[in-house]
């Protein structure tokens, strides 16, 4: 069974190489030319926290593959801006616990308490109350410079119809992962 797993994991990476040279030329690479100074989560984002709340936008590196296949672990970037209004599908930056920082869409809203999932997840959620968010997120930014709108109407397709694939979310994932794998 294992040797016939690797065997089709084989053929999809093979399979799959048009798909990954397409994406590298959109999107481009992570570029590892610039140096980086990373600050725990903890430390890092209620500096994030206040500034937002000050009415300013933040941008901030995705860490984590939580979010993918929309976002990528040190690879793109998001703007966090002040919320108004919270609505189904908004990815939003939020404090689930003292500490504990999480960037995943809303899945559910019951008056002040919301339910969040992240697209790379196939099951658990997390709760929180309205209060408890710190941003919600206006752009996707890609590293070679492309900025994608939260509110882009295309967009809101893919994020609908990726929630609706929850069933079979497992197996995108696995074939996104093959795609996506460097060689």
């Amino acid at each position: 069974m294992h040797i016939l797993k690797s065997i089709v994991f084989a053929i999809g990476r093979v399979l799959l190489i048009p798909l990954r040279l397409l994406r590298r030329k959109k999107y481009g690479h992570a570029r590892t030319d610039i140096p980086r100074m990373e600050l725990p989560n903890d430390r890092f984002l209620p500096l994030v926290r206040s500034y937002v709340e000050d009415g300013k936008t933040v941008i901030i590196n995705v860490k984590g593959f939580s979010m993918r296949p929309f976002l990528e672990h040190m690879r793109d970037s998001v703007k966090l801006s002040p919320w108004t209004d919270l609505n189904i599908g908004d990815a939003v930056l939020a404090e689930i616990a003292p500490g504990h920082f999480v960037l995943h869409r809303i899945i559910a809203i019951d008056g002040d308490a919301l339910t969040l999932m992240g697209d790379g997840n196939i099951r658990g959620t997390e709760a929180c109350r309205r209060s408890d968010v710190c941003g919600v997120v206006t752009e996707y930014i890609r590293p070679n410079g492309h900025v994608l709108l939260a509110s882009d109407p295309m967009l809101q397709r893919r994020i609908r119809l990726w929630r609706r694939l929850l069933p079979i979310r497992r197996w995108l994932l696995a074939i996104y992962r093959m795609a996506n794998e460097s060689w």
